[in-house]
């Protein structure tokens, strides 16, 4: 319990003090992809199941938050409602479908619905096609709050982040969190101790769909702009990649996991292409090297060493 104290204080220290040091729109991207990050790895780290759909809930979340807020004349609170509400309703059509497979199957039933969805969001009118969703109002947050302002956007980003985080760590520390864990270990041996597998299966789902979509109508709300890339099944690959270079099964990892991607591709926006070959070899050092991950291991060397967190 210690160690994951001081972990909390260390990620509450460094998202109040991080605006102040590095750009705030920067650090805002970070954490939108850090919450997404730790909403799959709820599904894959702790229940076993992986998903290449995910970016079908980012996405689409994005979309309703935008044109809610942009055309329905929504507040910034009720879009992200209704963006994170939009996510948990695609989770359950897609779990429902998905969880019916295991392994393999189960990853292409979740990535051609993705496909599927993403198809829907090129041919939608309201999506905006290929140009995506422009020009999205951030609006008073709570009628008074103007999140126009940077710093006030900053801080409300970091809010969202941090309740969506305690859920996620909360689920895991739970019964119903040692239940996942349980049917990723051995789901023969949880059916036999009379567990509905597949009924937890469908809530570990719909919970990281419905995070996901918190992330995404967040990040719409930051950039002003929800368009394809969020839907394309390219997000999905890159949320896999952060989840395994930060630590699988890990609580924090894919927070590092994020910060690692997202840095990359910031700072190394002049390699161009090869930003991405960068990123992939960084990877590849990862899964040979450090199969758990950064976190991963870090936590390793501590319990070797025999420090007591």
């Amino acid at each position: 319990m210690k160690g994951k104290h001081i972990g909390w204080i260390v990620l509450i220290a460094v998202g109040l003090s991080a605006p102040f040091l590095v750009y705030p729109v920067l650090v805002m991207k970070i954490l939108c992809f850090a919450l997404f990050a730790c909403a799959f790895n709820l599904l894959l780290g702790y229940t076993g199941l992986l998903s290449f759909g995910h970016a079908a809930f980012l996405g689409w979340a994005g979309y309703v938050c935008g044109y809610g807020v942009k055309e329905l004349g929504f507040s910034p609170e009720l879009g992200i409602l209704a963006g994170t509400a939009t996510g948990a309703a695609l989770g359950f059509v897609f779990g429902s479908l998905a969880i019916r497979r295991a392994g393999i199957y189960f990853a292409m039933v979740t990535l051609a619905l993705a496909q599927l969805v993403y198809f829907l969001a090129l041919q939608f009118p309201f999506t905006g096609g290929e140009d995506g969703l422009q020009g999205v109002p951030r609006g008073h947050l709570f009628g008074f709050i103007d999140l126009s302002d940077t710093m006030n956007m900053y801080f409300f980003v970091l809010a969202v982040f941090l309740v969506g985080f305690w859920i996620i760590d909360r689920a895991i520390h739970s019964p119903f969190g040692q239940v996942l864990t349980a049917i990723r270990e051995n789901e023969p041996r949880a059916i036999s101790l009379g567990y509905d597998v597949d009924k937890y299966k469908l809530l570990a789902f719909v919970l990281s769909a419905g995070l996901s979509g918190l992330a995404g109508a967040t990040k719409t709300l930051v950039f002003q702009l929800a368009s394809l890339t969020d839907v394309h099944w390219h997000m999905s690959g890159e949320i896999v990649l952060m989840t395994l270079l930060g630590g699988m099964g890990t609580v924090f990892g894919p927070i590092v996991g994020a910060t690692v991607v997202v840095g990359l591709q910031n700072y190394g926006a002049e390699l161009g292409q090869w930003v991405t070959v960068l990123t992939g070899v960084i990877f590849v050092l990862c899964v040979l090297a450090f199969r758990r991950g950064i976190v991963g291991e870090l936590a390793l060397l501590i319990k070797r060493s025999g420090i007591r967190m």
